[in-house]
C-alpha cells in the first residue's frame, strides 16, 4: 500500500509517517519507478507499535533501540502485538497509581479543610518514587540468550553453591502449598520455560503465565501450549483484577530489587481473587542477621565464589516479605526448603 493508504488505515497524517520514516523507525521499499513509498503488512504493525509506545511515553531514542533489538532477533509480526499490549497494561497499572494519588490528595485536602502543598508533593513525589523503581528494573541475566538451555542449567548437578539445588522439588513443594484445585485459574509470575505452570496443567488447573521474555515463553508455548502466556513484567501484569483463585511464582523475585518485589506483590494482590492465595519459593535469607551470618561462614570456609554470586542476586529479607504481605491483607505462613529457597504460603483475608 501507498502512504495515504498507510496514514488512512492508521487514522495518522503522511507528515507524520515521513517523521517516523526520518527517525529511522520505518524502512518502507520504494518503487522502481514512481519512487512512491511501498508499505507491507508488516511495515503496518511496526508502525502502530511505534505509536502506541509513543502514546505511552517511550522516547524515540529509546522506540529505535528496541526496535533494532527485535530485528536482530528477526522478531515477529505477533511479538509486534505482544509488545504492545504488554506497554499498555503498564500505562494502564502506572494510570491507576496516578488515580489513587490523585484521590488521596482530594481526600487529604478535604479532611484537613486546607491546601498544604507540603503534604501534597509528598504524595506526587510518592508516586514518582514508584514509576521510577519500576522503570529502574534491567535484564542482567540475559534470558532471550539461555532460553534454549534454560532447563539443562537449573537441573544440572554441580558441586558447591547451587541456587538451584533440588529444583524439581522445590516446583513440587509450590504445587503442593498452592493445593490446586481442577477448574480453577492459576498465573505463573515470571513463568519462563514453563515449568511449574506444567506441573499445574497435570492438575487439571486453568494456567496462565507472563514473562519478560519473548525467548523464554516461546520455550514454554512449545512444551505446554495449553498455557495462556502473555509478554509482560512484574510491575504490571498483563491481567485484568480479580482474575485468578491462586498465583504462583518461583526462582523469579530474586531478580528484583527490594522495592520493586514490593510492586510485584501489589500486582500479586491486584490479580487475585477475594480469598485468593499466594505462593513464593525464591531465594532467601530469614533476615537481614541470617543473610550476614551465613555469608561470614561462605567468606570462612573460603567459598568467595558463592560470596559473590549471592551478592550479584536480589536475595529477598524473608521478614520483609512477610511484613508486606501482611499490610496488604495477606495471612501467611513461611518455611525454608532448601539452603537457599524458601517456600511463603500466603491468603488473601
Amino acid at each position: 500500500m501507498q502512504i495515504k493508504e498507510m496514514a488512512k488505515r492508521l487514522q495518522i497524517t503522511p507528515r507524520a509517517i515521513c517523521y517516523y520514516e526520518e527517525k529511522g523507525l520505518i524502512h518502507p521499499q520504494k518503487a522502481d519507478e514512481s519512487g512512491y513509498r511501498q508499505f507491507t503488512e508488516e511495515d503496518v504493525w511496526r508502525l502502530q507499535t511505534v505509536i502506541t509506545l509513543r502514546e505511552v511515553g517511550m522516547p524515540i531514542e529509546g522506540i529505535r533501540e528496541l526496535l533494532e533489538r527485535m530485528d536482530e532477533e528477526h522478531s515477529s509480526l505477533l511479538y509486534y502485538l505482544e509488545l504492545q499490549r504488554s506497554f499498555i497494561y503498564d500505562r494502564w497499572v502506572e494510570l491507576s497509581k496516578v488515580i489513587q494519588t490523585t484521590e488521596a490528595m482530594i481526600d487529604r485536602v478535604r479532611s484537613d479543610q486546607a491546601f498544604d502543598p507540603a503534604a501534597l508533593y509528598e504524595l506526587a513525589e510518592a508516586n514518582k518514587r514508584l514509576r521510577q523503581t519500576r522503570d529502574d528494573w534491567v535484564d542482567r541475566w540475559n534470558f532471550n540468550q539461555i532460553a534454549d538451555v534454560y532447563d539443562e542449567l537449573v537441573t544440572r548437578r554441580k558441586d558447591g553453591y547451587n541456587k538451584h539445588a533440588h529444583y524439581d522439588s522445590v516446583l513440587d513443594a509450590v504445587v503442593e502449598a498452592a493445593a490446586p484445585k481442577a477448574g480453577e485459574r492459576g498465573l505463573d509470575a515470571g513463568t519462563g520455560t514453563g515449568n511449574l505452570a506444567g506441573r499445574f496443567l497435570r492438575a487439571g488447573v486453568n494456567m496462565s503465565g507472563f514473562d519478560q521474555s519473548l525467548e523464554m515463553l516461546r520455550q514454554c508455548r512449545r512444551k505446554f501450549p495449553e498455557v495462556e502466556t502473555k509478554l509482560g513484567t512484574f510491575f504490571a501484569f498483563p491481567f485484568l483484577e480479580n482474575r485468578f483463585d491462586f498465583v504462583a511464582s518461583s526462582y523469579a523475585l530474586h531478580h528484583l530489587t527490594d522495592d520493586q518485589k514490593l510492586l510485584a506483590l501489589m500486582e500479586c494482590r491486584r490479580v487475585l481473587v477475594p480469598g485468593g492465595r499466594l505462593i513464593i519459593a525464591d531465594l532467601m535469607f530469614e533476615d537481614q542477621r541470617h543473610r550476614e551470618a551465613r555469608l561470614q561462614e561462605l567468606k570462612e570456609a573460603g567459598e568467595e565464589a558463592a560470596v559473590k554470586q549471592i551478592m550479584q542476586e536480589y536475595f529477598a529479607d524473608r521478614s520483609r516479605l512477610l511484613q508486606e504481605l501482611g499490610e496488604l491483607g495477606f495471612r501467611t505462613e513461611a518455611r525454608q526448603i532448601t539452603p537457599y529457597v524458601h517456600l511463603i504460603e500466603a491468603r488473601l483475608a
